[in-house]
């Protein structure tokens, strides 16, 4: 490989008894590689371009003409040639990454325009926004892993889907019950769609049976005290209702988990970052790194800034999953995904896997889950 890449050239080679111009230069150690005689009097030969300058001091009365170059001068003869072809060539690349490395839509999906905007606002802090570079898995992670550490009081469950250049937002509300010295009567309804499983009333007549299918807002304990078909009072019912909730879910895992050790060496650089790829400006390059960065230069257009680095030096080791591996991996964390939004009292029923499929190096998988969950909600009776 080394010696097709080396620098060549072919000359035309004419004058009186060629064969002594050519024992000549096996006399001055200029290597001929190839030779083609064409006549007593006219050669063709290949020769390294190093030995180009020393063959024309001793040509004397012979007459030399470059017929072609090989190796690394036709590379750089045909970069030349072929710059502005080359040019354009790089410059629609990098438009093509661009385009497809950018986010041109993003869909929020959830009823309460409070949510919405409360996430737009910190997906934009965050940089998932229109016309931002996408995020990586682990990116995205952090990212979700962050909102849900912020607002615990309002989101109970958060996924960030990227397809393509879209992301898809799907978030569930987290409802506290607020505890007040309110005298108002009320019912109390199901927060959302199941089968009841347990209904506890302090106060209020209850409407429902156990194993009932309620739809979101269905009456379960009445607040209104009925005899003979006659309102004859209203209390303030108090209670819970508990019952069985079906939820699908949707969980990424990598196929490769990558682990790191620090080995106790350091040092700080300087780093160009390009559509999401750094180029360090140092000979010594960590293999395997952890950085702290701080961003010292940012193109106000173009996805390009200038970074200063801190990094620790680690020994990296990687576990590469099979399907089943990466499939039970997933399942778990699915489990365990759920089990983090449940309040003391709620438990999973049951589990069911679904599907699966693979996106570049992550299976997604889709689970079932029946949930012992808490739907009290409440309506105040006029």
């Amino acid at each position: 490989m080394i010696e097709k890449l080396e620098s060549k050239i072919s000359l035309n080679i004419s004058g009186k008894n060629i064969n002594r111009f050519i024992k000549k230069l096996k006399t001055n150690k200029i290597e001929i590689l190839k030779i083609k005689y064409k006549n007593k009097n006219e050669a063709d030969i290949i020769i390294l371009k190093k030995d180009y300058e020393k063959l024309k001091k001793i040509k004397s009365i012979y007459d030399i003409t470059e017929i072609d170059v090989y190796g690394l001068l036709k590379i750089k003869k045909n970069l030349i040639k072929n710059k502005h072809l080359i040019i354009i060539t790089f410059i629609c690349f990098i438009y093509f990454l661009i385009l497809t490395n950018t986010t041109f839509n993003i869909e929020i999906i959830h009823s309460n325009k409070d949510i919405r905007n409360l996430l737009k606002k910190e997906l934009n802090k965050n940089g998932i926004k229109k016309y931002s570079l996408k995020k990586s898995y682990k990116e995205i992670s952090k990212i979700k892993e962050k909102i849900l550490n912020k607002y615990p009081d309002k989101i109970e469950w958060l996924e960030i889907e990227s397809s393509g250049t879209k992301y898809t937002i799907r978030v569930e509300e987290r409802k506290i019950p607020n505890k007040d010295e309110n005298k108002t009567p009320r019912n109390i309804v199901a927060k959302k769609p199941g089968v009841i499983k347990k209904v506890i009333a302090e106060k209020g007549d209850i409407v429902k049976d156990m194993d009932d299918y309620v739809e979101k807002g269905d009456l379960i304990i009445n607040g209104e005290l009925i005899f003979n078909n006659k309102v004859t009072g209203k209390v303030r019912a108090e209670g819970h209702v508990y019952a069985e909730i079906w939820y699908i879910t949707k969980t990424e895992y990598p196929f490769i988990i990558n682990r790191q050790k620090l080995t106790g060496k350091n040092q700080t650089i300087y780093s160009i970052n390009f559509l999401n790829h750094s180029f360090e400006l140092t000979l010594n390059r960590y293999k395997t790194k952890k950085a702290k960065i701080k961003q010292i230069f940012k193109h106000s257009i173009l996805p390009i800034s200038l970074n200063r680095e801190y990094q620790e030096e680690t020994n990296a080791t990687s576990e590469v999953l099979t399907f089943d591996e990466a499939l039970s991996k997933a399942k778990e964390e699915s489990i365990k995904e759920i089990k983090r939004k449940l309040n003391k009292d709620e438990y999973i029923i049951r589990s069911n896997y679904l599907k699966s499929t693979v996106n570049n190096s992550t299976i997604i998988v889709e689970m079932f889950f029946a949930i012992y969950e808490d739907i009290t909600d409440f309506v105040e009776i006029g």
